[in-house]
């Protein structure tokens, strides 16, 4: 089996011992994601703004694992406030309504408290000659 260990510019990557993605093979497991924005040292006030910001970041780990993908088959969301979910779905339908993967919501507190939303991904690498129906 062929691994690869994406990182981030993250300080917590050493502390706690984590990658921001592994490759393994085809598939892509990124690690629970949220919208803190690593260029601007920024997060988010808005629910569905960190989810954009989110999904961007989710987006760059793809590419440095120099990966297509052919889609998510799997995205837990985790959240605070559960209750908030409804007012993500017009920008998880933007990006993943070709391709909807399994979705489980979990409400659970988050380590950082000004995060209201965290996204994890397992996905497939797009074969030659199959469309990208992620993004």
């Amino acid at each position: 089996m062929d691994r690869e260990w994406i990182s981030s510019k993250s300080a917590f990557k050493q502390q706690a011992a984590y990658s921001r993605a592994v490759v393994c093979d085809d598939e892509i497991f990124a690690s629970a994601t949220t919208d803190f924005d690593y260029a601007t040292i920024t997060s988010n006030d808005d629910v569905v703004a960190q989810g954009q910001q989110t999904f961007d970041n989710i987006k760059a780990a793809r590419q440095q694992a120099d990966a297509v993908l052919q889609g998510v088959v799997r995205i837990p969301h985790i959240q605070p406030d559960p209750t908030n979910f409804e007012k993500c779905w017009p920008m998880l339908r933007e990006r993943l309504g070709n391709a909807p993967p399994a979705a489980p919501i979990f409400g659970a507190r988050l380590v950082d408290q000004s995060m209201e939303l965290e996204i994890e991904i397992t996905a497939r690498k797009r074969r030659k000659g199959t469309p990208c129906e992620l993004y």
